[in-house]
């Protein structure tokens, strides 16, 4: 069996046809396909404006840069990549952890219980973990009653949906951002976008993506104007042609996803191997993770680990939490209360999952897997 990896891309004839054609035309960069990838991509979300740019963390540095202030008071998840929270250092603001439910999101009651008892936090990064969107109506309730800026790290989310509402839509939200990188549901190989229905926001998000520069057509030809200390944070035709082309098969991705996820629950029924959540149809399982007691049994995670790589199956942890990071420490934190955060943390892993999984493969991870834990 060849090695099998937590996700990979999934890359056609037609994608590689979109990048060569877009390799031989007049522009590689600053061109035609960036504003064509912004614009399907908005109509895929239902979001008013999009700004593509070159990664998922740029895309959150660039939301921060409109959204906070330095001083700034934020809630956020010990549960995400490094950049969530490293975005809202970038920018001279504080975040707050505050501990995630069972299914691995941010506990919007609890942020609730913080905002009652500091009038102060200006904003919420609400991460959509593994595919599964927050709860839309408590993030309606808590902007509404609080009057904070809310912030959906989308990540991990293009094409999840909640009782109607499409990921990056911003309906309960002042941003979304998106990643491309290639073990996402989509790729640009590296790439990022950012959503708003704010015509504010996004004229200053474009503004900052490109060093902070404006040109108007009253201005010499020329001319330019940079009015604020911006960014090279452009993504090029290039990766936008693959974008493009990728985005048209997203449906297509997401329903192997789907079709993987259930076979997963099926397979994985009243055994010790606990999903994170079932299938229900409103994550778009950019993740499948599972949960094992490893108090209760002979063998450590980390042994699993090692064991079903020597099996050529490459499980991976989403996520060391955030506070606990050596950086984080150095700032004071890693005290925090997060008791389900901790829980998850020992019993978390990550399953293979992807679109070009086969059926094979699948049950070849699920018989290893069983056969190490045994």
């Amino acid at each position: 069996m060849n090695f099998i990896p937590y996700g990979k891309q999934s890359i056609s004839e037609e994608d590689i046809d979109a990048v060569v054609d877009t390799l031989k035309s007049d522009f590689l960069t600053t061109g035609p396909k960036i504003n064509e990838f912004e614009e399907v991509l908005s109509d895929y979300c239902g979001a008013k404006y999009c700004v593509a740019v070159s990664n998922g963390t740029a895309a959150l540095h660039l939301a921060s840069l409109t959204l906070l202030k330095k001083g700034d008071k934020v809630l956020t998840t010990p549960n995400s990549f490094l950049a969530t929270s490293n975005s809202i250092l970038y920018v001279g603001a504080k975040p707050i952890f505050v501990d995630i439910q069972k299914d691995g999101n941010i506990d919007l009651d609890l942020c609730e219980e913080e905002l009652k008892k500091d009038n102060s936090i200006k904003a919420i990064y609400a991460v959509a973990f593994s595919g599964n969107m927050i709860n839309q109506e408590k993030l309606k309730y808590l902007k509404e009653t609080y009057d904070v800026i809310i912030l959906e790290d989308s990540a991990h989310a293009i094409g999840a949906g909640y009782d109607g509402i499409k990921s990056g839509s911003c309906t309960n939200s002042d941003i979304s951002i998106f990643s491309f990188h290639p073990v996402k549901h989509l790729t640009t190989a590296e790439g990022g976008a950012i959503t708003t229905n704010s015509k504010e926001l996004y004229e200053k998000i474009l503004m900052l993506r490109g060093h902070g520069m404006v040109k108007t057509p009253d201005m010499k030809p020329w001319e330019y104007e940079m009015q604020d200390l911006g960014f090279n944070y452009r993504i090029t035709d290039i990766q936008c042609a693959l974008g493009i082309s990728q985005l048209s098969k997203l449906p297509e991705f997401i329903n192997r996803r789907f079709e993987i996820a259930k076979a997963y629950d099926k397979a994985l029924g009243n055994t010790i191997v606990k999903p994170l959540y079932t299938f229900e149809g409103k994550s778009s399982y950019h993740l499948y993770v599972v949960q094992v007691d490893f108090s209760k049994l002979n063998i450590s995670k980390e042994e699993l680990f090692i064991k079903l790589r020597e099996k050529n199956i490459g499980i991976q942890l989403h996520y060391i939490p955030i506070n606990t990071q050596p950086y984080y420490k150095s700032l004071g934190y890693g005290d925090e209360s997060t008791p389900i955060m901790d829980k998850y943390y020992e019993q978390c892993f990550s399953l293979p999952m992807y679109p070009l999984l086969t059926d094979d493969e699948q049950k070849y991870v699920v018989k290893s897997l069983f056969e190490v834990l045994k």
